[in-house]
């Protein structure tokens, strides 16, 4: 299966905070389901150096591309207009870290 960095960089503007921290129980839920379902196998926040959230980073497990763009277009940091850019990076875990993530 296909796997994929998405990287989240939060807004720079004065309400970026704020907006993420509206929209972070409806973004950890759908994380949750996100690793449950297989689709997810890890997530962080990005800090910047004062120890303060300004993005997202995330290994993700699906079928397609298009199969990954639908899931973002759900994704509460996305509505919520949280993240100002996404990359998306296609990748490949080795199996030598299999055992950190579920079994789909």
């Amino acid at each position: 299966m296909p796997q994929f960095i998405v990287i989240g960089h939060d807004g720079t503007d004065e309400g970026a905070l704020e907006r993420r921290m509206a929209a972070r129980d409806a973004h950890l839920k759908v994380c949750a389901d996100s690793v449950a379902s297989g689709n997810q196998l890890i997530g962080a926040a990005m800090m910047d150096d004062a120890g303060k959230m300004n993005g997202s980073v995330m290994v993700m497990n699906f079928d397609t591309r298009e199969d990954l763009d639908e899931w973002l277009k759900r994704e509460p940091y996305v509505s919520g207009k949280v993240w100002d850019r996404i990359e998306v990076i296609p990748c490949k875990v080795p199996d030598t870290f299999a055992h950190c993530f579920p079994k789909k």
